[in-house]
């Protein structure tokens, strides 16, 4: 079954929230490149809706590597932000802009609850869907 079939199929089911999990965690060998690497694709699959902030590797660098990420899905908020190898992942509820509440969260249960609001956000509305398949395909 193709990832697009899956996400088809789990229309009812867990089966694209399990695919996207996997898909994200499938990243992580790395905590590192896990971090570029789910930013990069968020980026892609939901511009306007991810803001990613990067950092010079060192003074007069080129190369930037990522200090933290935002992704706003409905009134949900997933933050993300890496420091001197060690991330903190947070959920956040905010209602008109205005966050009314904000939780640290251990990486395996913020990938769950992304993976989850956005296979959420897949099952309403066609242009999620796409942009949950791109992420999944990058």
């Amino acid at each position: 079954m193709g990832e697009g079939n899956a996400l088809e199929a789990g229309q009812g089911g867990g089966a694209d929230f399990d695919l996207l999990a996997a898909a994200l965690r499938s990243s992580g060998v790395d905590l590192k490149t896990f971090v570029e690497v789910l930013a990069e694709k968020l980026e892609q699959a939901l511009p306007g809706r991810v803001k990613v902030q990067r950092q010079a590797v060192r003074f007069l660098a080129k190369e930037k590597r990522v200090r933290s990420m935002e992704c706003n899905l409905g009134d949900q908020r997933y933050l993300l932000a890496w420091e001197d190898g060690a991330v903190e992942t947070r959920r956040a509820t905010a209602v008109r802009g205005v966050v009314l509440k904000s939780e640290a969260v251990p990486l395996d249960a913020w990938i769950d609850a992304l993976a989850g609001a956005l296979a959420s956000e897949a099952r309403s509305s066609e242009q999620s869907r796409i942009a949950l398949e791109r992420l999944l395909r990058g």
